[in-house]
């Protein structure tokens, strides 16, 4: 996951960060919604008695296989969408975001569907009010993303602080900072992208501080450290129901505790430096 979120250096070398081109589900394979609501594929519509399509889909139904009234469930399969396009989109690289996708679009588990123009390709319109929470925060992932040059890099980390800023351009913490759990079954790490290193230190940005835990339970983040002129707050949090899950960028609130942070079970916590 690492080395995703930094533009995959160990496949593409000397090329630079834009050469990787980002994405979690493309027209092929399931829709982003579909991900979090199916472990199966139901393609029996298009006529090939399920024979066709991927089988290998890497997905997982939240516990119910399809839509359900139960509103545990339809929290975290949001949820699970706004963590990947969170992760999706404060990694370097070029993000690629299926259309549909920020609007919580689904095709009813078919995995295949070149061959149905009907609703399971179509684009529903009315979910972008059904589904406001997924939208709203998808538009200001993309804003945030825009706003901070830390996030688009044109060459890869360096690991060490080459502008004097007191931090490498990268580093990688856990539930203790300063301490990242690279072990095989590990479920969560954080990382600090240090905003005087933007663009090679040509700009100045926001410190910005990107807590993952995929744990199935929360975790307290010790915090690292910062000088007494500045603060850490929030921009976003997938633990929190909507609007709590996200603000507009420039209007993040100030943490009351600046030395830890609980992050829920299967969140994603991001905070900048101001």
């Amino acid at each position: 996951m690492i080395q995703r979120i930094i533009s995959s250096p160990d496949i593409y070398g000397q090329r630079g960060p834009t050469a990787s081109i980002n994405f979690v589900t493309c027209h092929d394979g399931f829709s982003l919604y579909d991900m979090f609501a199916y472990d199966q594929k139901h393609n029996e519509a298009n006529g090939e008695d399920n024979n066709d399509g991927a089988n290998d889909n890497n997905s997982w139904n939240c516990g119910w296989e399809g839509e359900t009234d139960d509103p545990a469930i339809n929290f975290l399969r949001h949820k699970q969408v706004k963590n990947a396009l969170a992760i999706l989109l404060v990694s370097q690289g070029v993000p690629m975001i299926l259309m549909g996708d920020e609007v919580g679009k689904t095709q009813k588990g078919n995995n295949n569907t070149y061959c149905q123009d009907n609703d399971l390709n179509w684009f529903n319109w009315v979910q972008k009010e059904t589904n406001a929470d997924l939208f709203n925060f998808a538009r200001r992932m993309i804003h945030f993303r825009r706003q901070h040059p830390v996030l688009r890099s044109q060459l890869f980390f360096q690991y060490w602080d080459s502008v004097g800023s007191g931090l490498p351009d990268i580093s990688f913490h856990g539930t203790k900072a300063w301490n990242c759990d690279r072990s095989p079954g590990s479920r969560s790490f954080a990382f600090l992208l240090d905003g005087d290193h933007a663009k090679q230190g040509i700009v100045k940005d926001n410190t910005m501080y990107v807590a993952i835990n995929m744990y199935w339970e929360g975790l307290h983040f010790e915090l690292p450290v910062l000088p007494s002129e500045t603060k850490w707050y929030l921009f976003a949090n997938t633990d929190m129901p909507s609007p709590g899950d996200i603000y507009e960028p420039g209007s993040e609130v100030l943490l009351s505790n600046q030395s830890e942070f609980l992050v829920g079970s299967r969140s994603i916590v991001i905070l900048i430096r101001k």
